[in-house]
């Protein structure tokens, strides 16, 4: 008898294109008032497709929480934008006769803010996560988690990538060994140098762009070819990188004498991207096209409708055509950008989020899993900020 445990995936783009276009449609309505309520709604959604050993995922988190977050964030921020950037400018005007430094100093002055919204949301949604009635949880460190990545960033620049590997394993590893599943505690092994043979696709891609860009400069008409190659190829192995390092660090992952596995496949990632997003922009475009014929034609038929009234082109009605109103014409733009938007957001999530979502979920694996049974409850994590900063500063707080 096999003691691996396979997951189950059970979302289906019908429900979840006209849950995402509902609740879509409702924060626009609001002014993005229902955002952490549309977001809440998706999660529950993504995570109780979830089924390892065929047990849903559940998710917990109030909507009330992740505005409460989202407000004590804004006013932080504020401060932040309002007072610190103020100092920034006149020191910068002060000593540079400039406001480049300023501007500078302040997306350094960011980044570790960024890290630490990182660390908070993961803490929130792992707080607010179950399997089998067992909460999930990640112990407070997002200013160490802070600072750790602001110090890897810059071995990694001043290697000019190379240390890559070595950032990712890292970091990963703070945040894996401050998780836990009920009382277990995650653990990461492996080392840092097992990333390395990820980077092959990358490295091939860089090779073959600076050849290209060298070839060019010398008049070689190969680099025409070969740079859309080399750039095509990049984004190949972006994504070969993130789907190996998962695996790879997944394999190395233990809960007490449970381990974990992945078997996601960079192919099968790089398929749903390419015909997710080609549906996106093609549904997008189209919507885009059918407007613009829709406006012109509407267009031409006032004019039509002028021009065999009078015999001659009614200069009033062209004037009183181009002297609509500025509100009126305001209010249709923002909302035609928010139908575009609205649109773009669902058809992502459902032709590019849900599968990938389906394929990550069908390809783990928990191994020992007779050992499940030594897992006991834990205490709720009260942490009731949610993902605050992460909403403010738009990262690390999707779906």
């Amino acid at each position: 008898m096999s003691d691996a445990l396979g997951t189950e995936f059970v979302g289906r783009k019908g429900p979840y294109f006209w849950l995402s276009l509902k609740t879509g449609v409702l924060t626009i309505l609001t002014l993005g008032f229902y955002r952490f309520w549309m977001k809440t709604r998706l999660r529950r959604y993504m995570w109780s497709a979830i089924r390892p050993g065929g047990h849903p995922m559940e998710y917990l988190g109030t909507p009330l929480e992740k505005l409460l977050g989202f407000l004590v964030a804004v006013v932080f921020l504020a401060f932040y934008i309002g007072i610190v950037n103020l100092i920034l400018m006149f020191a910068s005007f002060s000593l540079f006769a400039g406001n480049g430094a300023a501007y500078g100093l302040s997306f350094v002055g960011i980044l570790p803010i960024i890290f630490f919204a990182q660390y908070r949301a993961r803490r929130y949604i792992l707080a607010r996560t179950r399997w089998r009635g067992i909460r999930f949880g990640l112990e407070p460190g997002a200013w160490g988690y802070a600072w750790r990545a602001a110090l890897h960033w810059l071995v990694t620049i001043a290697s000019v990538g190379i240390l890559f590997p070595r950032q990712v394993f890292h970091l990963e590893k703070y945040r894996a060994d401050r998780t836990f599943f009920g009382t277990q505690r995650l653990h990461q092994g492996g080392r840092w140098q097992m990333l390395f043979p990820a980077m092959k696709h990358l490295i091939i891609a860089v090779f073959l762009i600076a050849g290209s860009l060298l070839a060019g400069q010398n008049g070689d008409q190969v680099a025409f070819f070969s740079l859309p190659l080399g750039i095509g190829w990049l984004g190949y192995g972006a994504i070969y990188f993130r789907v190996e390092s998962l695996r790879l660090l997944t394999d190395h992952k233990t809960l007490g004498d449970i381990r974990l596995q992945a078997a996601p496949r960079a192919g099968q990632v790089m398929k749903i991207y390419s015909v997710g997003y080609l549906i996106v922009y093609t549904v997008v475009g189209a919507g885009f096209f059918a407007l613009f014929i829709l406006l012109f034609a509407g267009f031409m038929a006032m004019i039509g409708s002028a021009t065999q009234l009078d015999e001659t082109f009614d200069i009033e009605m062209i004037q009183a055509l181009s002297n609509t109103p500025v509100w009126l014409t305001t209010i249709l733009t923002i909302m035609l950008y928010f139908t575009i938007f609205l649109m773009w957001n669902v058809l992502s999530q459902v032709f590019v989020g849900l599968p990938l979502a389906a394929h990550y979920a069908q390809t783990f694996s928990v191994l020992e899993q007779r050992h499940l049974t030594d897992v006991s409850q834990r205490p709720r994590d009260e942490f009731a900020e949610a993902e605050g900063f992460a909403e403010a500063l738009d990262v690390g707080a999707a779906i």
